[in-house]
């Protein structure tokens, strides 16, 4: 008996322990059950806004084409001197124009950075501000096992907060009070059509039907595959280690990840970037004989890795397999983009086609098939590598072509030079950041004196040739003259705290027209370039 005593002393309170340790692990997390509203007073001048009668002259309509890469660095075209892919078809587009040296998305990011460019303001202005959340930890086992036990490289889980519920995370996307380039020339009489990636909501009211396109071919995520995973002997896949590969394979064709056609789900078999050239063509062929915007948000280069065959045997020379998938993807970019504009040369309606070319972000590094290098940094960091991208403008008889423009632009003059192209006046009610570039261009004038770039604490601006950047976590400082260190390799903080606190009051007064993100964020990236830490939220 007392031996009996003895060991129900001891395994009670083990078999206790143990119970308690399960039910934390099990314990659901907090929710904030919140829905995210539209601002009400931007809803109600957006519905009057577009409600109003388009009183402007009848002048012709141009048409309007917009081609943006993802996850495309500055240096992985040939457009710029790259040397790994020669790009023809995006080089003769620009050389049909103007050339931006300097042209800069507003984030470092997917969502945000298209969020910016739909509606020609920074996003932080209405709380766009980080990716739209799929999923979130449930329960602690979830939370310390993704943050102690999944190797998930720089990714680093932020700490644990109350997480948008289910309900909540349906409302997540770009916030329904904002008026879109395609809204703007709906209300012009255009034809509007979206093909490709969409990655700013997958709930009714968020898809891009319900956002000012009256067609849509592509998927909600922020990702699919190209093509089926099969035992297609003219695919080559190519997998990574990095554990958003994993996610990105496993769900590709899953979902908001699946193909779409106006909402309703096909079983697409086509290689995807050779099927939205298809699509953007047989839209150009339909709409030929009226105006007609065309948004083209191609998923290349981004993860997956998987290309046809014909385009990887254009890189027989290139043993590091990695590399070779992704140039080929950029070859197959490049080919699709070709076709478009030769299509409008076909329809003979080049003189009045204005076609826009750019990338919503630098090149993603962490696949380390890109480095962005002489640039610093790459996608997530609002070092060079990170915003800087490739920018070109087209639009035969008003620009004049091999026009180069050396000073700052941004992705959110796209909006700007739209509304000024189709004669749209603009609501008085809301803040617009972008400029015409046609103008800018032809005359030579500098588009923007200061640039402004937010994610969560990290922070960055750019002031004539000075730029500032303040890390995440750290508030760590670093200050470049692009004009003589267009790499960011010298910090002259210590040298120039003049200029420092001067750059620091300009973000101040620039984030005070600014709200908070209208969800949080999961995650942060972690740079480490050796003697420097650089931290930003996602």
């Amino acid at each position: 008996m007392a031996a009996y005593n003895k060991i129900t002393k001891i395994v009670i309170p083990i078999l206790i322990a143990l119970l308690l340790a399960v039910a934390f692990l099990f314990w659901p997390i907090n929710t904030n059950e919140n829905l995210i509203l539209a601002d009400k007073k931007l809803a109600e001048g957006k519905t009057a806004f577009l409600s109003q009668k388009d009183t402007s002259s009848s002048e012709k309509k141009p048409n309007i084409i917009i081609l943006l890469a993802d996850d495309l660095g500055k240096y992985d075209i040939s457009l710029y001197g790259g040397k790994t892919t020669p790009t023809p078809q995006i080089d003769s587009l620009a050389a049909s124009g103007v050339t931006f040296t300097e042209g800069y998305v507003s984030a470092p990011i997917c969502s945000p950075s298209r969020a910016g460019l739909l509606t020609g303001r920074y996003q932080e202005r209405f709380g766009h501000e980080f990716q739209p959340g799929d999923r979130y930890p449930k329960n602690n086992l979830e939370y310390y096992a993704f943050k102690y036990l999944i190797n998930t490289d720089n990714w680093r889980l932020n700490p644990k907060i109350e997480y948008p519920s289910d309900a909540s995370i349906a409302t997540q996307g770009l916030p329904q009070s904002e008026i879109t380039f395609a809204d703007l020339a709906k209300r012009k009489g255009y034809s509007t059509g979206i093909i490709g990636k969409w990655h700013l909501g997958h709930n009714k009211g968020f898809f891009p039907l319900d956002r000012g396109f009256d067609y849509h071919y592509g998927f909600y995520q922020a990702f699919s595959l190209f093509a089926p995973e099969d035992d297609n002997q003219d695919i080559i896949n190519h997998h990574h280690k990095d554990f958003t590969d994993k996610v990105i394979w496993g769900q590709g064709r899953v979902g908001i990840g699946k193909i779409r056609r106006n909402n309703t789900i096909i079983d697409e078999k086509e290689y995807l970037t050779e099927k939205f050239a298809d699509e953007a063509e047989a839209f150009i062929d339909k709409n030929k004989n009226k105006p007609f915007l065309l948004y083209v948000p191609f998923n290349a280069p981004h993860t997956p890795f998987q290309v046809r065959k014909k385009y990887y045997d254009r890189f027989p020379n290139v043993k590091d397999e990695n590399k070779r998938v992704y140039f080929a993807m950029i070859s197959a970019l490049d080919d699709a983009i070709g076709r478009i504009r030769e299509k409008v040369k076909k329809e003979g309606l080049e003189e009045n086609t204005l076609i826009f070319f750019a990338s919503d972000n630098g090149g993603a590094d962490y696949t380390f098939a890109t480095t962005n290098a002489p640039l610093k940094g790459g996608k997530f960091s609002h070092f060079e590598g990170g915003i800087n991208v490739p920018f070109a403008l087209s639009w035969k008889g008003k620009i004049k072509p091999h026009t180069v423009y050396k000073t700052p632009v941004i992705s959110l003059d796209i909006f700007s030079t739209i509304a000024s192209a189709i004669h749209s006046d603009l609501p008085k009610d809301r803040v617009y950041d972008g400029v015409d570039l046609v103008d800018f261009v032809n005359n030579n004038k500098e588009a923007h004196k200061n640039l402004y770039w937010r994610s969560g604490d990290a922070k960055a601006i750019r002031s004539g040739n000075w730029k500032l950047l303040i890390s995440g976590k750290t508030h760590e400082t670093w200050l470049y003259d692009l004009s003589k260190d267009k790499f960011e390799k010298t910090d002259l903080a210590a040298q120039n705290p003049e200029k420092v606190k001067e750059l620091q009051s300009a973000l101040q007064t620039w984030e005070k027209g600014l709200i908070k993100p209208l969800w949080p964020n999961l995650m942060h990236y972690e740079f480490d370039f050796g003697t420097q830490k650089y931290f930003v939220d996602l």
